[in-house]
C-alpha cells in the first residue's frame, strides 16, 4: 500500500493536530480566548444574534474553503478521468454479460491504470484541506469557547448568551442545548454551510467533487 503522498500527509498531520489540540482542555481554551480577542470585539460582545453571527461565519469559510479547491484542484482533469472510467465501466459489464474473455482480460489490464489516475485524483482533492482547517479549526474552537461562557463553564471577556433558535417540530431551543442530536449551533452552523457552499460553488463555476 503506497505511503500517503503531499496534500494527504498534510491533511492526516493536521487532523491530528486539531484532535490533540481539543484533547487538551488548555489549549482548546487557550486558542479560543485568543480568537475572542479578535472577534469578540466584532460581534459586539454578543449584541449581534448569534444566529447571523453563525450565518456570517459559515459563509467566510465556505468562501475560502471553495476559492482554495478552486485554484488547487484541476476540475477539468478530473471530469476527464471520471468520463474515462465512466467509459471503461460501460465496457467491462458490456464485455462480461457478452462472456468475451479476451477483452475482459484486456480491460483488466487497463483497470490498473484507471484506477491509479483515480487514486491520484483522491489525493489531489486533499491538497487544500490543511489549509482550509488552518482556518476552520479557529473558529470552531472560538465558537467552543463561546458556548462554555454561556454555560457557565468559564470565565469569559465577555459574558455570552447566545439565545435560541426555532426548529421545525422542536419550537424553540438554545443554541447551547441539543437538538436531533447535535448541539443547535453545530446544527445551524452545518446548515449555513451547506447552503452558502453550494450557491458559493455555483457562483463561482466550481465542478463537483
Amino acid at each position: 500500500m503506497a505511503a500517503p503522498k503531499g496534500g494527504s500527509f498534510s491533511f492526516l498531520l493536521t487532523m491530528m493536530l486539531a484532535i490533540v489540540v481539543y484533547s487538551i482542555p488548555a489549549l482548546r481554551d487557550g486558542i479560543g480566548a485568543a480568537m475572542d480577542m479578535i472577534l469578540g470585539p466584532i460581534v459586539g460582545g454578543g449584541d449581534v444574534p448569534w444566529l447571523i453571527v453563525i450565518l456570517v461565519l459559515s459563509g467566510i469559510t465556505g468562501l475560502y474553503s471553495s476559492l482554495l479547491q478552486k485554484y488547487t484542484i484541476d476540475y477539468e482533469k478530473m471530469q476527464r478521468v471520471q468520463a474515462k472510467m465512466r467509459v471503461f465501466q460501460k465496457e467491462f459489464r458490456e464485455a462480461q454479460l457478452s462472456g468475451d474473455e479476451k477483452r475482459i482480460k484486456k480491460l483488466n489490464e487497463k483497470r490498473d491504470k484507471m484506477m491509479q489516475e483515480q487514486l491520484e485524483m483522491s489525493q489531489e482533492q486533499f491538497k487544500p484541506m490543511s489549509y482550509i482547517m488552518v482556518v476552520t479549526i479557529p473558529i470552531f474552537l472560538w465558537l467552543l469557547y463561546v458556548v462554555s461562557v454561556t454555560r457557565g463553564e468559564i470565565a469569559g471577556t465577555y459574558a455570552y448568551d447566545m439565545g435560541a433558535i426555532v426548529f421545525p417540530y422542536l419550537g424553540i431551543v438554545n443554541f447551547v442545548d441539543v437538538a436531533f442530536l447535535l448541539p443547535s449551533w453545530i446544527l445551524w452552523y452545518m446548515l449555513c454551510s451547506l447552503m452558502l457552499t453550494q450557491v458559493i460553488r455555483k457562483t463561482l463555476n466550481i465542478g463537483g467533487i
